[in-house]
């Protein structure tokens, strides 16, 4: 067996408990990236001593870049289709004065939870297309969805429930069909998407896009509303924009966002099974946290600062916890290389903590060449995370070849950094 063939386990012939070698120390360093003693193996070593510049790329697998591709292709379809639903609704509901002010008032929040996004995203950032696959799924795709299954919804569960039609509408339906609509897009990019959707921090990102996008769109109805529906529309709209715009900017992130973290520890599975139940058990949550908003009602204000600011507040605390773990992630990671020959021990403190990547890239900019340390960083944190896939032991030989080639890919851009 070399030392980059699959290591044996559970389902695989060869395997036994009894053999399996002792983690590495520090091996699991955070519990983001808990790897099982049986796919551990050591990076692949640098038989050259030190990175050369002369290596040439390893070819990349095709399907991968496919996948992202054709998600992006199938979404703007989905959300071109989906627009002659959802425009004639808003048009309809707003007037064009209500619309094109609501459109604009909307690009406030929307602003502020990609604003968000981005912050959360910027260690290891998401593929675009990906990120406009999920905006352009909760804009349009997600409210079209709505828009058809609610009738249905309606007719089937609100006898049942017992509860007036309102009452039905805002606490029941709402949460269940709009929470369904918006994490389909999650399953659809979790099922396709895989190597780029392995994680929670990947599930909290591309949910609170999806939820910007539906949030955005669901802005533009209220806010034109208000316009158009009111005999004081300027008071009307700075009461509703207030309510939605600046206290409940992230309201529908935290709700499709439990969803996505929930998700994301699935992923570390890598089983198409289990994401389905992840999507099954993250709904939950999500239904729940959306209903409790809808039901706050004149115990408004009270509610909200003694429920929902401590549900901010703790969706913070885990994004942070998130962050710190992926960062703790890719510094062991990338101190396994290291200890393959691909960089030094400087080089990993540079590349794997934020203080030394603003450093490197302050004085690659000095010297001209500030493009290629921030591509070096880049290409450092996705091969970080391309081990960690290839260490949970599933679909090992196609992450070896991406590993291959993104190893000489940093290995040109090291010394295109250097000199």
């Amino acid at each position: 067996m070399t030392m980059n063939d699959p290591r044996p386990g559970p389902g695989h012939p060869g395997y036994s408990p009894g053999h399996q070698r002792p983690l590495p120390q520090q091996a699991n360093p955070t519990w983001l990236g808990h790897v099982q003693p049986e796919y551990y193996r050591p990076a692949p070593a640098n038989s050259s001593g030190r990175p050369s510049p002369g290596l040439p790329p390893a070819p990349q697998a095709p399907r991968r870049r496919g996948s992202v591709s054709g998600l992006l292709v199938a979404g703007v379809f989905l959300g071109f289709f989906s627009l002659f639903l959802v425009l004639p609704f808003l048009l309809g509901s707003t007037g064009i004065s209500g619309f094109v002010v609501g459109f604009i008032a909307s690009l406030i929040p929307l602003g502020t939870v990609l604003l968000t996004v981005r912050f959360i995203d910027r260690w290891e950032p998401e593929p675009r297309p990906l990120l406009v696959f999920a905006f352009v799924w909760g804009a349009a795709v997600s409210i079209a969805v709505t828009m058809i299954l609610q009738p249905y919804f309606s007719a089937v569960a609100g006898p049942a429930s017992g509860l007036d039609y309102t009452t039905f509408a805002v606490t029941v339906q709402a949460p269940v069909v709009e929470e369904f609509a918006k994490s389909l897009g999650l399953l659809l990019l979790l099922l396709f998407a895989r190597k780029h959707f392995d994680g929670p921090v990947d599930g909290v990102v591309f949910a609170f896009t999806i939820a910007a996008g539906f949030a955005f769109t669901e802005n533009i109805l209220y806010f034109g509303r208000a316009i158009a529906e009111s005999s004081d529309p300027g008071t009307e709209l700075a009461v509703v924009f207030f309510l939605r715009g600046v206290m409940s900017p992230f309201a529908h992130a935290i709700f499709t966002g439990t969803t996505g973290l929930i998700m994301g520890f699935a992923a570390r599975r890598w089983h198409n099974g289990l994401s389905v139940l992840a999507f099954g058990v993250g709904l939950v949550p999500a239904m729940l946290l959306h209903s409790a908003w809808n039901s706050m009602g004149a115990n408004f204000l009270a509610t909200y600062i003694l429920v929902q600011v401590p549900i901010f507040l703790l969706a913070v605390l885990v994004i942070v916890l998130l962050q710190v773990a992926e960062r703790r992630l890719t510094r062991q990671r990338l101190k396994e290389y290291a200890a393959a020959g691909w960089f030094t021990a400087a080089e990993v403190e540079m590349l794997a903590t934020g203080a030394g990547r603003r450093s490197a890239v302050r004085w690659a900019a000095s010297t001209g060449r500030g493009p290629q340390m921030k591509a070096l960083v880049h290409a450092a944190t996705q091969l970080a995370f391309t081990r960690q896939r290839i260490l949970s032991g599933r679909d090992v030989p196609a992450h070896q070849l991406d590993e291959r080639q993104q190893l000489a890919e940093i290995t040109a851009l090291r010394a295109a950094v250097v000199g």
